[in-house]
């Protein structure tokens, strides 16, 4: 199987501690840890908490509709382990940076 592993990114709406856990007021952003990406039989996932976290090139959560039907600026939505409800942080707008805006 391939393994990918994922560093860099921002979390917006989230700080990491072994889980996700709620921002720590006044940072906007937080750097999260290295994501380790393994492919997985969708009946070999464990049933646990998530989150359906959407991963983005820049904090404009915006971009160009391409012929995909999809935003130029989205890059993927990442499962991510939860201990909260998933609308616990939809509601906080959680998202995935690949880069900060200067």
């Amino acid at each position: 199987a391939v393994v990918s592993t994922q560093s860099g990114h921002y979390g917006r709406g989230c700080r990491e501690k072994n889980t996700f856990a709620e921002s720590t007021p006044n940072v906007l952003f937080d750097t999260m840890p290295m994501i380790w990406m393994r492919p997985m039989k969708k009946l070999d996932i464990p049933d646990a908490p998530i989150y359906w976290c959407p991963v983005y090139k820049t904090s404009e959560r915006r971009g160009v509709l391409s012929t995909t039907g999809h935003s130029t600026n989205f890059v993927i939505d990442m499962r991510l382990s939860s201990d909260k409800p998933e609308m616990h942080w939809v509601l906080r707008g959680l998202a995935l940076l690949c880069q900060l805006d200067d």
